[in-house]
């Protein structure tokens, strides 16, 4: 199945060509394909916090890719680099607080220059090491795309209805995407007849994004608003909500795109079955549970307006742009290490204790 997948590639929202890093403005889709180039950290931070590009395994790539260039301008400047590359990582680190993968990758980017021997080329031993995450994010994505085939396989051999939210594709990640690279595997294997896509407010992930990538690849996709879907759930047939995470816990509780915990309670309820579909750098295991994860709160000015223009009353907001799905509403977490199904503090210890598949 690996070489179908590579064949059906067909979106690319980052790349590294030449020391700079030129990423697909995520603002503008579908209406315009616009390319951006940054060569400095701060630039690469403000394109994390502005949303140019978003999705837990894309940042985290974005961030590793910062840190090569806040090297390669501390030394054209003359400067110390050890000392101003702190500055760096602090900055790429607030881009946005809840995804743990762009604390993982730099904090992987830190570890490798402890790790440089005095003859070493520091610049090129941090872009070889961005490039390596960049890579294995997208290797770990067709492994993902693989199990998660498999897992729906076993419940049902037949085309089945499927419903996500957000965006988890090739424009989330370094590759053929997470939760909806398991989406677009099945569909290659005759498993899908028809995906709906949560609009995704207040950012339209789903609307813009999701819809826009499933049917470029001629995947049956239907856009809902996000409350509809429990009325899917109960009349459209649905066998499987499969959704990316930001940052899972050590007991297995999920973070992800707010909307995910009333879609898992609602599957819950009409016994539909809820996959999470996440690389193993998505896993926290310093937190115990979802309690401790921190929820960002975005500018209450994303409900209020749309592309600039007030469409709503003069009132207070509340903006939280994550929630978290308790462990014990999720039938199974995907991962390049495995499967864990019915996920539990136990179960997430030993998924951390395997090596990679790939």
């Amino acid at each position: 199945m690996r070489e179908r997948l590579l064949a059906a590639e067909k979106v690319k929202a980052i790349d590294w060509q030449d020391g700079v890093l030129h990423l697909l403005d995520q603002r503008l889709l579908p209406l315009e394909e616009v390319w951006l180039a940054y060569d400095s950290a701060a630039g690469v931070a403000g394109a994390i916090r502005q949303m140019v590009v978003r999705g837990a395994p894309a940042i985290s790539i974005c961030a590793a890719y910062g840190m090569v260039l806040g090297v390669k301008a501390r030394f054209s400047a003359g400067q110390d680099w050890q000392q101003a590359l702190e500055a760096d990582f602090q900055l790429l680190a607030e881009s946005r607080p809840t995804a743990v993968n762009l604390f993982w990758a730099l904090n992987r980017m830190r570890e490798r220059l402890k790790r440089l021997k005095p003859e070493e080329d520091v610049l090129a031993a941090l872009e070889a090491e961005a490039v390596a995450i960049h890579e294995s994010d997208r290797e770990a994505n067709l492994t993902m795309a693989q199990l998660g085939v498999e897992l729906i396989r076993k419940h049902g051999n037949s085309a089945q209805t499927l419903l996500t939210h957000c965006n988890t594709g090739a424009l989330a990640t370094g590759g053929f995407g997470t939760a909806l690279g398991v989406i677009r595997a099945a569909y290659l294997e005759g498993l899908v007849d028809r995906v709906y896509a949560d609009e995704t407010r207040p950012w339209l992930q789903g609307a813009r994004l999701t819809a826009w990538e499933l049917a470029g690849e001629g995947v049956p996709v239907t856009l809902n608003a996000d409350a509809a879907a429990a009325h899917l759930m109960k009349t459209g047939n649905i066998s499987w909500v499969i959704v990316g995470a930001d940052r899972i816990t050590a007991n297995g509780d999920v973070a992800n795109k707010i909307g995910t915990y009333q879609l898992a309670v609602n599957a819950m309820h009409h016994g539909v079955r809820f996959m999470v579909v996440a690389p193993s750098s998505t896993i926290d295991m310093a937190l115990t549970s979802g309690e401790d994860i921190p929820i960002e709160e975005r500018d209450g000015r994303e409900l209020l307006e749309i592309g600039g223009k007030r469409i709503a009353a003069e009132v207070e907001t509340v903006n939280p742009v994550f929630d978290v799905t308790p462990a014990d509403l999720i039938d199974a977490i995907v991962t390049e290490r495995g499967i864990v199904e019915r996920p539990n503090a136990e179960k997430m210890a030993a998924l951390m204790s395997r090596k990679r598949l790939h």
